[in-house]
């Protein structure tokens, strides 16, 4: 009887353990942090660096996101996009920086994957309204019929942002959401005292996928290229945002 009993406790224990070490490995699963991919942070230091000018350190920048898995649209469509947030002189140096490298890869022998091209978009509809659907999907706010601030004051920008940023440019699918926003946050970032804009797209950010480590893990890799003070400015800027969540 005793045997008996033993046995039935070990067994017992032996089940509680596997059960619990299970539980313990599928915690630690689900508290894996997800990191940015090294493609992300190529497009982190190529829109950052672009913004700032600085075509020294873009060119090794553009070859290390060659290397990471961008591809050569993928990369043109970055360089693109920010010129939106930091202009197109910002942008078409970096373009003309990009086709030196390539330029240069070619002649060294790496020929680079040119990557798809856009999908041609829909023009159904009103591309006003377009654009207007677009930013309501990205910040999850309806958007309201009347205009306020600063679209109110200039509504010409308000039609400029909303037929052209968020119907042409944030259409085009060579780049996801998340791959966009991280240029804009980077952009804005670099480009420095435009706070507000910031926070709407660090926002839209977590709308979008990016996850809150992914957003510190951002303040990191953008650090090196900001500098202390500006940097100091955008984590400010991202704890605010966090801490409405």
């Amino acid at each position: 009887m005793m045997m008996r009993q033993l046995k039935t406790v070990t067994l017992i224990f032996i089940t509680v353990s596997i059960s619990l070490s299970v539980n313990f490995a599928k915690a630690q699963k689900l508290h894996t942090t997800q990191n940015l991919s090294p493609k992300q942070k190529s497009i982190i230091s190529i829109a950052s660096l672009t913004a700032k000018g600085d075509l020294i350190n873009l060119k090794p920048a553009l070859e290390s996101g060659l290397e990471s898995g961008l591809t050569v649209n993928e990369t043109k469509e970055v360089l693109v996009h920010l010129y939106a947030y930091c202009g197109f002189p910002r942008s078409l140096r970096g373009l003309q920086t990009f086709m030196e490298v390539l330029e240069e890869r070619k002649i060294r022998g790496v020929i680079d994957e040119l990557g798809r091209e856009a999908s041609p978009i829909q023009e159904d509809g009103n591309k006003y309204e377009r654009g207007k659907k677009i930013i309501g999907e990205l910040t999850q706010i309806p958007q309201p019929d009347s205009l306020t601030g600063y679209s109110a004051f200039a509504p010409v920008i308000d039609t400029f942002l909303k037929k052209h940023l968020f119907a042409d440019i944030f259409e085009r699918d060579v780049l996801a959401y998340p791959e966009r926003q991280l240029v804009t946050i980077s952009v804005l970032s670099t480009v420095g005292r435009v706070e507000p804009m910031l926070r709407s797209h660090l926002a839209i950010c977590l709308n979008v996928g990016l996850t809150s480590d992914q957003l510190n893990e951002f303040i990191s890799e953008i650090k090196p290229i900001l500098g202390r003070k500006k940097t100091k400015a955008a984590k400010a800027v991202l704890d605010e945002v966090l801490n409405r969540q």
